[in-house]
C-alpha cells in the first residue's frame, strides 16, 4: 500500500491526505500535510498567479480559505486547516496591505481538508463575464432628474430658511410638491447657494406612491454634467453591472465579476445548506456579496472615470436565494417546502441600508420575485422579452446555474425554475473552466475522420487554420468552457462517437484513436498539449453525465410548462442569459436542452435579465408594469410536480428517449449506435444504421 492511502470497505484504495478544493474552478486533489497551497494549485492546473517564485513578495498568489461545513463537497474545514499566519505574510500586509481573510498561497500550507477560493485578481486568465448590455430602445422616465432653480435671497423682513426657499423654488418653477431632504443636503446647502449666487442645480428623486420627492444632491449654479444609475444582475455565478447616464439613457460602462459566494457553494442549494450547517453562515455570505458588489462598483466607476457619488439610483435583479442573502435574510425557508419567500413584493430601499458604497442617499429598487424559486431575475426577463404581449407561443429560457423558464403568449404566462447546476458554466467538468482567454468555446468534429477542430476565447481563428498558434501564443489552450462542452458533446453524438444513452465508444467501436480508455469507460481526446507542458483536454463519461443531468433538468422544466399549457410544440424559443447568448441553437437541440423547433425560430436575447433591470432603471413606469405582470404569471413548482421526474428520465437521453424531434431530424442525421455491451469494458459492440432525429 502506498503511503497516504487506505482501503475502503469495498476494497478500493483511498487517500488519507487532506483534500484541497479550489473554487471557482471546482478542481480538487489530495495533498500531503505541509504542501503549500500554491504548489497544490500548480499540480491541479488551477489558475493561480505567481511571479516571484514563492518568495512572498509579489502578492499575486492571494487566496481566501473558507471554514465550516460544506455538504456539497462532503468536507468540514477546521480553523487549523492551513498553517498559521507567518512573518512573511505579516510583512507584506504591513507594507502593501492584505484584505482581511486573505492568505498568500506560497506561504499557507495544507494541514487538513480545505476549500480555497482564488479571487479574480489572483487569476492569470480572468473570466470573461459576458453579460454585455444589449441594444434596446427604452422610453426615458428615470426616478432621479436634475432641476436648475433660482432661489430667492434671504430677507430679514421675510424670515425663512434657505431650504424652505429652495423647496419653494422647486414647486414654483418645476411644480414639484412636497419635496423633502436629508441631513447631508442641509450640511452642504448654504455654501452651495452662496457660491452659485442663489442659483443651483439639484438632483431630485421623484418618489412614488409611498415616498415623497427628495433632494439627493446640490451643485452651485448650473451643473452641466449628469447623474448615473446602475442596473445590476446579481447571479449565482457572476455579478454584472451596467452604468447608465440617467439623462440620456446611454450605457457608459459595463463590467462584471465572479460572485464571491462561489466559495460557499457553486449552486444555490449548497449555499442554503452552508447557511443551515454553519452558524452565522448567511451573514458571512451577505458580507461577501456586498463586498464583491462594492468592488464591482469601484471598478465600473473607474472605467467610466466618474465619481461614485454621482451614482444616485440602482436596480437589482436576482434569484430568490441571492435576493435573500443580498438583503441579509436567512434563506433557510427556501431550502424546504413550501419554499416561502420573506417577501415577493418589489422593494424600494436606500443604498446605505445595504452597505453599498455609492451616493449616500442613493435609492435601490429590487424587482418583485415571482415565486419561491422564480425570482426577480425571471421578472426582469419577462419585462425585457414580454411574453405576455406575444401573438405566438414563446418559450423563454434564461440559462444559468439556476434556469428560469417562461412560456406564454398574450393570453397567459407560466413560469418555473429548474436547478441545472454549474456544469453549463464549465464546473464539474474534467477539463472544464469558466469562460476566459484560452478556453475552447467552439468545436466541430469531422463525421468521417472523427478529428476535432476548435476555437478558443480570444481568437477568431480555428485550430486547423494558418495563424492559430500565433493567435493563441499569449493565452494558450487552457480548458473548455460551457459553450464549448455543449458543442463538443453534440458533435460527438453527430459523429457517432457517443450513443444516445451518453456512452462514449472505444477506439475499436468508433474507428478513431481519439477515443481512449479512461478507467472502465472511454474518453474523447480533444487536445493534447502535455508534450509542451500544457493540459490534455478530454471529454469523459462523467463529463457527459454532468451535462446530461443539467440539460435534462432544463428540458424537463420547459416540458412541464408545455404540459400545463396543453401543447407539445412551441412557436419559438428565446435563449437568454450570458451563457444562452453563446449557445448554438442546433447543438442545443441535438443535445436535447430545448424542445424541437425550427432553427430559425430559436434566437438569443443576450442578458435579458440585465436588459430588464436597465428598463426598470431608466423608466419608472416599467416598474409598475412588471409588478402588475408578475401578479398575473402562473407559477409552477417543479419540486412537487410528479411528471417532472418522468420528463427528466426521458430527457437524460441525447436528445430524448421519448419525445420526437422531427424538425431536428430533417436537418441532422444522428448515428444509431449503442456502446452499452453489458460487459462494462467498452471494448465491443459497434455502429448501426443512422436515424433521423
Amino acid at each position: 500500500m502506498v503511503p497516504g492511502q487506505y482501503m475502503n470497505p469495498r476494497g478500493a484504495f483511498m487517500s488519507s491526505d487532506p483534500l484541497v478544493i479550489f473554487t471557482p474552478s471546482g478542481k480538487r486533489g489530495h495533498f500531503p500535510v505541509g504542501t503549500p497551497v500554491l504548489t497544490a494549485a500548480r499540480q491541479l492546473g488551477v489558475d493561480l498567479d505567481s511571479v516571484c517564485g514563492g518568495r512572498g513578495i509579489c502578492s499575486k498568489c492571494q487566496i481566501t480559505p473558507s471554514y465550516g461545513e460544506f455538504s456539497k463537497h462532503g468536507v468540514t474545514v477546521a480553523d487549523d486547516a492551513l498553517t498559521e499566519w507567518n512573518k512573511v505574510e505579516q510583512r507584506y500586509k504591513d507594507k502593501r496591505g492584505l484584505i482581511d481573510g486573505r492568505r498568500l498561497g506560497c506561504q499557507a500550507q495544507v494541514q487538513g481538508d480545505v476549500v480555497i477560493d482564488v479571487p479574480p485578481e489572483s487569476q492569470v486568465h480572468r473570466q470573461v463575464v459576458r453579460k454585455r448590455a444589449e441594444a434596446r430602445d427604452i422610453t426615458m422616465n428615470p426616478s432621479t432628474r436634475l432641476f436648475y432653480v433660482e432661489v430667492e435671497e434671504p430677507d430679514m423682513h421675510k424670515p425663512s430658511g434657505d431650504m424652505e426657499r429652495l423647496i419653494e423654488a422647486l414647486e414654483n418653477q418645476w411644480q414639484l410638491k412636497g419635496v423633502k431632504t436629508d441631513l447631508h443636503i442641509l450640511q452642504s446647502l448654504q455654501p452651495a447657494l452662496r457660491k452659485g449666487q442663489w442659483k443651483a442645480t439639484v438632483a431630485v428623486h421623484l418618489g412614488d406612491e409611498s415616498h415623497p420627492p427628495k433632494i439627493m444632491h446640490i451643485w452651485p449654479g448650473y451643473y452641466e454634467g449628469t447623474v448615473y444609475g446602475l442596473a445590476v444582475d446579481l447571479g449565482s455565478t457572476t455579478i454584472a453591472a451596467h452604468l447608465c447616464d440617467l439623462k440620456s439613457g446611454e450605457v457608459v460602462a459595463s463590467s462584471g465579476i465572479m460572485n464571491p459566494q462561489i466559495r460557499f457553494g457553486e449552486d444555490l442549494m449548497s449555499r442554503v445548506s452552508y447557511s443551515m450547517m454553519n452558524e452565522g453562515g448567511d451573514q458571512e455570505m451577505t458580507r461577501a456579496v456586498r463586498e464583491g458588489m462594492n468592488a464591482l462598483f469601484t471598478q465600473i466607476a473607474a472605467e467610466a472615470e466618474i465619481d461614485k457619488d454621482l451614482i444616485v439610483d440602482a436596480v437589482f435583479v436576482c434569484n430568490p436565494v441571492m435576493h435573500h442573502l443580498f438583503l441579509g435574510i436567512d434563506p433557510f425557508e427556501l431550502g424546504q417546502a413550501p419554499f416561502a419567500l420573506a417577501t415577493s413584493d418589489s422593494l424600494a430601499l436606500r443604498a446605505a441600508e445595504l452597505d453599498l458604497n455609492i451616493h449616500p442617499a442613493a435609492r435601490v429598487y429590487l424587482l418583485p420575485c415571482i415565486a419561491g424559486h422564480v425570482g426577480a431575475d425571471a421578472a426582469a426577463v419577462a419585462l425585457s422579452e414580454a411574453p405576455d404581449k406575444s401573438e405566438d407561443l414563446v418559450l423563454v429560457v434564461d440559462v444559468g446555474t439556476n434556469a428560469e423558464i417562461l412560456l406564454g403568449d398574450k393570453n397567459k404566462v407560466l413560469a418555473c425554475s429548474s436547478p441545472t447546476g454549474p456544469a453549463f458554466e464549465g464546473a464539474q467538468i474534467s477539463s472544464g473552466q469558466r469562460a476566459a482567454p484560452g478556453a475552447i468555446e467552439r468545436l466541430e468534429i469531422d463525421p468521417d475522420t472523427k478529428e476535432p477542430r476548435f476555437r478558443v476565447i480570444g481568437s477568431d481563428i480555428w485550430s486547423d487554420e494558418d495563424g492559430f498558434d500565433a493567435a493563441i501564443a499569449t493565452s494558450g489552450i487552457t480548458g473548455i468552457c460551457g459553450s464549448g462542452i455543449i458543442e463538443a458533446i453534440a458533435e460527438m453524438r453527430m459523429a457517432g462517437v457517443l450513443d444516445a444513452s451518453g456512452l462514449i465508444g472505444s477506439a475499436e467501436q468508433t474507428g478513431t484513436p481519439r477515443c481512449i480508455q479512461d478507467g472502465r469507460t472511454n474518453a474523447y481526446l480533444v487536445w493534447d498539449g502535455s508534450a509542451d507542458g500544457g493540459p490534455k483536454i478530454t471529454i469523459t463519461n462523467p463529463d457527459i453525465r454532468a451535462i446530461q443531468m443539467a440539460k435534462a433538468a432544463l428540458y424537463s422544466g420547459a416540458r412541464l410548462l408545455m404540459d400545463k399549457f396543453g401543447v407539445d410544440t412551441v412557436d419559438r424559443v428565446v435563449l437568454a442569459g450570458a451563457f444562452g447568448a453563446h449557445i448554438s441553437a442546433k447543438h442545443a437541440m441535438v443535445l436535447g436542452m430545448i424542445p424541437d423547433c425550427p432553427i430559425d425560430k430559436v434566437s438569443s436575447a443576450g442578458n435579458a435579465a440585465g436588459t430588464g433591470a436597465r428598463i426598470a432603471l431608466l423608466n419608472t413606469k416599467a416598474r409598475g408594469e412588471i409588478e402588475e405582470t408578475v401578479r398575473r404569471i402562473e407559477k409552477i413548482e417543479t419540486a412537487v410536480e410528479p411528471r417532472f421526474q418522468e420528463h427528466f428520465v426521458n430527457a437524460s437521453a441525447i436528445p430524448n428517449s421519448k419525445d420526437p424531434f422531427p424538425v431536428l431530424g430533417s436537418i441532422v442525421s444522428l448515428p444509431e449506435v449503442n456502446f452499452n455491451t453489458g460487459g462494462g469494458d467498452g471494448t465491443s459492440g459497434g455502429r448501426r444504421r443512422r436515424r433521423r432525429g
